[in-house]
Formats: structure tokens, sequence, C-alpha cells
């Protein structure tokens, strides 16, 4: 990931609505949805073994973004019978926490195909690997790419 050209925005952790871990006491999908949708985005190509299941929610407010030309995008997935099929799109990042760069994946289930659980857009969600020592409210920076993302 070092030939690309990054930017960087500083972000907070933020609590979500725990759903994508499945922590959430009410959620509907006790394993989490991303360890349901996992097996999914390996078979259309994108493997996340090695990624934390959940998401981390990290505020770039006031700044909001948008995805412009993610490096994956799946339509119409079917990963679950609760709710219709649903596209996701993901984009290379890399998470820097105390001195450490994490390779991450910003994880954007379209909300015109969601049926719950939206984002404010100034979240970032965020797919990386096991990170110790973060917690909320650790303020970290997000190097992105500007050719598939756009912070305004």
């Amino acid at each position: 990931m070092n030939d690309r050209i990054w930017q960087k925005v500083n972000g907070i952790i933020q609590q979500g609505h725990q759903v994508a871990s499945g922590a959430a006491l009410d959620g509907p999908y006790p394993a989490g949805s991303i360890e349901m949708q996992t097996p999914f985005f390996r078979a259309l190509g994108l493997d996340l073994s090695g990624y934390f299941p959940g998401t981390l929610n990290i505020s770039i407010s006031p700044s909001t973004f948008q995805l412009t030309n993610p490096e994956f995008t799946f339509r119409q997935v079917e990963w679950t019978d609760r709710h219709p099929p649903e596209d996701f799109s993901f984009s290379r990042c890399r998470l820097l926490l105390q001195g450490s760069a994490y390779d991450s994946w910003i994880y954007y289930p379209h909300p015109e195909t969601k049926e719950r659980n939206f984002q404010n857009p100034s979240i970032l969600e965020i797919i990386a690997p096991p990170i110790p020592n973060i917690q909320y409210g650790s303020r970290v920076e997000i190097e992105y790419n500007p050719l598939e993302l756009s912070i305004s």
C-alpha cells in the first residue's frame, strides 16, 4: 500500500450501533453482520480474514465524505434473509494510532439499499485488524486514496 498517494484526515473513535460486531444487546445478528457478510465478500474477491469482524466508527466531523471511485463495489449482496439485498463498497485506507499504521478498509453499506442503522455522513466505518489499546475517544488519522474518497 506504500505505492499510493495518500491524504490524511483526523478522526475520533466513537461508539456505533454495535450491529457489525454483534455486541448490540438487541442486535438482530448475534455473530455480527460483518461475520455474516465476510464469506460473501470473499466469494466476490475481497478477503477480510485477519481483520476484526466489526467496524470502527470514526468521526471526521465537521467534514463529510463521499466514496467516488471505490476499489470494490458489490451490488445486491444477499447476505441475510431478514431484508432485501444490499450494495457495499470498499476502499483501502490506513489507520494511524500512536505511531503505528494498520492497513484497513473503508466499509460503506450503501444507504439506499439499507433498511436500518444508518450512519451520519461524518462517520467513516473502518474494518481493521485487531488494534491494541484502541478505545472510544481515541484520536486517529486515516490515510485514504483521494482518487477513491472525497472529503469535504
